[in-house]
C-alpha cells in the first residue's frame, strides 16, 4: 500500500466507524490535530481509486467513505495487515534498530540501516548513539570500523539475555487478544511485536509457529499468551541467525545437569521439529536456551506430580509460601492461606521466578510504577514477602519481581474484601458501529483484565434501545454517541492504559451501588436466588454431622473416616478422599494458632453442600504431630453442580466467621451437636439477612 502510516490510521478509523464522522472526532481518535487530518485528506481521492471507494465530505456534518461493502471490507483487511511503520516516529525506529541488530549482528554499513529505515545516514548514526546505552546494559558493545561499517560484539549469553529483555519490554499485548484464542493462526497476521514484523523474516516466523502450535504437550498448551508469543519470537530470531551461521557453541555456558532437567526433553523435541522444518543443523546450545526459556515461562495453571520443582520439594515450596504470607500481613494470613486461587497462582508464578533469578534473567514489569503509586501499602507488604524469598534462594529480588508478587497478594485482598462487602458484578455494554467488529476485540480484552468482576455484552449503535440502556450499568464505546442518556465512556478502539484506568474506576463505583431494578423479570431472578440460598442453608443445617475419632488417628486415616461419614458409597468415598488430599497438598489447612484444621474441597463425592465437625473421643488434642496439637477438624464439601458459586459464598462466610466471631469458634470447639447446629444456624441467618438487605 502506497499510503502514509497516518493516512492508513485515518482510513481504518473511518472504515470502522462506517458512517459520517466529524473531522474533530476523527482527529481525537487518531491522536493528532484537526489540521493534520485535513492535510492528510487533501489528496485522498487518488489514493482510493484503486479500491473503487470514494471520499465524501459535507461542511458542518463530517466525512465518510462511499462504496460497496465488499470493497470497504477488502480495504480494511489490507489496512489491518499492513505494517504501519512511521519513519518520523523516533522511538519506534530505534526499537526497530535494536531488533535488527539482535537478529543479525554481522558487520553492516550505515547505508544498510539508512535504507532499511528510510532515513539518512546521519539520522541512523544519531539513533545508534541513542541505543548504545541499552545494548551496553546487556553487555553488547557497538564497534565502528571506518570504511567498513559497524559491528556489535558480545557473548551468545549476552545476546540471548538482550533478546529476552527486548521481547519483555516491547511485547504489544493489545495485538495478542485474538491470536492466543487459536494458536494455529499464523503469528505474523495477529501479533507484530509493536508493528515490527517486517524486520523479522515472515517465512521464518510462520514456520516456527507451525512447529510450536502443532505440539501436543501440556507444557506448551498451558503457556500464557505472553510466554507463548515470547517463546515463538525468541526462537524465530534465533533461527534467523542460525540460518546465517552466526551462533557458535559455548560450552562454558552450559548449566550443570541441564540435560537431566524435565524440560530438556521438550526442548529437544522442539529442536528436532525445527531441524526437520528448516533442514538445518541446529547447535546444541540452542536446545539449552529453549529449555531455559520454557523453564522461565509462565503457565495458566500448575499440575502437581512427584517431580521436584526447581530442586525444591513440594512441601518446601508450600512452606515458603506460608512464610511469605505471614510476612505480608500476619493479621490476614489465615484468610489468605485459604484462598485456593491465590495459592495456585503463586505456585505457578514462583516456578519461573526461581529460574529467572537463578540465571539472572531480567523481566520487565510495565505496571510497576502504577502499582507503587496506586497501592503503596500492598507493595510495601510485598517487599517483606520478597525478603523471605530472597533469604530462601540467596539472590536479591528486583522491584519488577516484587511488583508481580504485589499483583498476586493484591488480588487475594480484593477477594477477601468482596467476602466482607456487598460487592456485585457490574453489567457493561461494549458499543461499536456494528456490534460485530471492534466491540468484540474490546470485549475480549476487558474479559481478560476484569474477569468475573463484570458481565459484558457487545452492541451495535442501533441496538441501544431503552430496554438495553436500562439493564446495563454503563457503556464503553469506540464511537461518539449523540443524545445518549446512559452512562458512557468513549475510548480508543485499542483500549490504551488511560482507557483501562477509566473503566476500572467506573467498575469500582458500580460494584458498590445497588443493582438496577428491572421490574418483574429481575424480581423473579432475585426470588429464585433467595430460594436457592435458603435451600442450601437449610440443607447444610439439616445434614450437619459431628463425630469423634481416636486421639491417635493420622491424617490419611482421618480423611478415610470423613469420607465414610459423608457418603455410604465406596466410589464417592474415594472421590472425597482424593479431593481432600489434593487440596491439602496445595497448602496445609491445619491452623495451630487457632486450634483447628479446616478441610475443604469441591468434589463429586457429595450431592449436597456438607459440613461436619470432627473431634477426639476425649475432647482433647489430636496426638499425631501432623495436627500440631489442634482440638477439632472442620470439614466443608461443595458438590460439583450449578450451585457452586452460592455454596462457595456460604462456606466462605462461615470460614471468615471462624476468626472474626469468637463465640462461633468456641461453639465448634467445645459444643455438642445441637449447640454447634444452633451456633451455625445463627451465623448463617446473619449471612442470609445481609443478602436479603441488598435486594430490598
Amino acid at each position: 500500500m502506497n499510503l502514509t502510516p497516518r493516512l492508513k490510521q485515518i482510513l481504518q478509523a473511518m472504515l470502522e466507524q462506517d458512517g459520517v464522522i466529524p473531522v474533530k472526532d476523527l482527529a481525537s481518535r487518531i491522536g493528532v490535530s484537526k489540521r493534520t487530518v485535513q492535510r492528510e485528506l487533501e489528496h485522498i481521492e487518488n489514493d482510493l481509486k484503486p479500491y473503487q471507494i470514494t471520499f465524501e465530505t459535507k461542511t458542518g456534518k463530517g466525512v465518510w467513505l462511499s462504496g460497496r461493502e465488499e470493497d470497504k471490507r477488502k480495504l480494511l483487511e489490507e489496512l489491518q495487515r499492513a505494517d504501519n511503520y512511521d519513519v518520523s516516529n523516533r522511538d519506534d525506529r530505534r526499537k526497530r534498530l535494536i531488533l535488527e541488530i539482535l537478529k543479525d549482528k554481522g558487520l553492516k554499513k550505515m547505508f544498510y540501516y539508512a535504507s532499511r529505515f528510510q532515513v539518512s545516514e546521519a539520522t541512523i548514526s544519531s539513533d545508534l548513539e541513542a541505543v548504545e546505552g541499552w545494548l551496553k546494559e546487556h553487555r553488547l558493545v557497538v564497534t565502528r570500523k571506518p570504511g567498513s561499517g559497524i559491528e556489535v560484539n558480545g557473548t551468545e549469553k549476552s545476546y540471548r539475555r538482550a533478546i529476552r529483555a527486548f521481547i519483555e519490554e516491547n511485547m504489544d499485548t493489545r495485538v495478542l487478544q485474538e491470536f492466543y484464542e487459536d494458536k494455529s493462526e499464523i503469528l505474523e497476521d495477529r501479533a507484530s511485536l509493536g508493528g515490527m514484523r517486517q524486520i523479522l523474516r515472515d517465512d521464518v516466523l510462520k514456520r516456527v509457529v507451525g512447529c510450536i502450535s502443532g505440539m501436543d504437550d501440556s507444557r506448551v498448551q498451558t503457556l500464557t499468551e505472553h510466554s507463548y508469543v515470547g517463546l515463538v519470537l525468541h526462537i524465530s530470531i534465533a533461527m534467523s541467525r542460525i540460518l546465517k551461521g552466526e551462533i557458535i557453541e559455548q560450552k562454558d555456558f552450559w548449566p550443570n545437569g541441564l540435560e537431566q532437567d524435565e524440560d530438556y526433553s521438550l526442548a529437544q523435541e522442539i529442536t528436532c521439529l525445527l531441524q526437520e522444518e528448516f533442514q538445518a543443523e541446529i547447535p546444541q546450545i540452542e536446545t539449552a536456551y529453549i529449555c531455559l526459556h520454557l523453564k522461565g515461562a509462565k503457565h495458566q495453571n500448575i499440575e502437581w506430580n512427584e517431580r521436584k520443582t526447581v530442586e525444591m520439594e513440594r512441601k518446601e515450596l508450600l512452606d515458603l509460601i506460608n512464610e511469605m504470607i505471614n510476612a505480608f500481613d500476619s493479621q490476614s494470613a489465615f484468610a489468605i492461606k485459604q484462598d485456593d486461587e491465590f495459592i495456585q497462582g503463586l505456585l505457578a508464578h514462583l516456578q519461573p521466578t526461581f529460574i529467572r533469578l537463578a540465571y539472572d534473567m531480567k523481566i520487565s514489569n510495565p505496571v510497576l510504577e502504577e502499582i507503587k503509586q496506586a497501592y503503596p501499602e500492598i507493595f510495601a507488604n510485598s517487599r517483606r514477602a520478597a525478603a523471605v524469598l530472597e533469604q530462601w534462594i540467596g539472590k536479591p529480588i528486583p522491584e519488577a519481581e516484587i511488583g508481580f508478587l504485589a499483583i498476586h497478594f493484591g488480588a487475594a485482598q480484593v477477594r477477601m474484601q468482596k467476602q466482607r462487602e456487598n460487592i456485585r458484578q457490574v453489567s457493561v455494554g461494549i458499543v461499536c458501529a456494528s456490534g460485530i467488529g471492534i466491540s468484540r476485540l474490546m470485549l475480549s480484552k476487558l474479559e481478560r483484565i476484569f474477569r468475573d468482576s463484570i458481565q459484558l455484552e457487545a452492541f451495535g449503535q442501533n441496538d441501544l434501545t431503552p430496554y438495553v440502556v436500562g439493564r446495563m450499568d454503563f457503556f464503553v464505546s469506540s464511537i461518539g454517541l449523540r443524545n445518549f442518556e446512559g452512562d458512557v465512556i468513549q475510548v480508543n478502539p485499542l483500549l490504551n492504559d488511560q482507557d483501562i484506568q477509566q473503566i476500572r474506576q467506573k467498575i469500582l463505583y458500580y460494584q458498590r451501588m445497588p443493582q438496577k431494578k428491572q421490574g418483574e423479570t429481575e424480581f423473579t431472578l432475585q426470588l429464585e436466588r433467595v430460594n436457592i440460598l435458603a435451600m442450601q442453608i437449610k440443607t447444610i443445617l439439616q445434614y450437619m454431622e459431628v463425630f469423634k475419632v481416636s486421639n491417635d488417628i493420622n491424617f490419611q486415616e482421618l480423611v478415610i473416616a470423613i469420607s465414610e461419614k459423608m457418603s455410604p458409597y465406596r466410589d464417592r468415598q474415594m472421590m472425597i478422599q482424593e479431593d481432600l488430599e489434593r487440596r491439602e497438598r496445595l497448602g496445609s489447612q491445619v491452623f495451630a494458632e487457632f486450634g483447628f484444621a479446616l478441610l475443604h474441597a469441591r468434589t463429586k463425592g457429595v450431592i449436597r453442600p456438607s459440613f461436619c465437625v470432627c473431634k477426639t473421643k476425649d475432647n482433647k488434642e489430636f496426638c499425631d504431630p501432623y495436627f500440631k496439637k489442634i482440638g477439632a477438624v472442620l470439614v466443608m464439601l461443595i458438590p460439583v453442580d450449578d450451585n457452586i458459586p452460592v455454596n462457595s459464598e456460604i462456606f466462605g462466610y462461615v470460614s471468615s466467621g471462624l476468626i472474626e466471631d469468637y463465640e462461633l469458634l468456641t461453639s465448634f470447639m467445645t459444643g455438642e451437636k445441637e449447640e454447634i447446629r444452633q451456633a451455625l444456624s445463627h451465623h448463617l441467618r446473619k449471612f442470609f439477612n445481609q443478602y436479603f438487605d441488598t435486594i430490598r
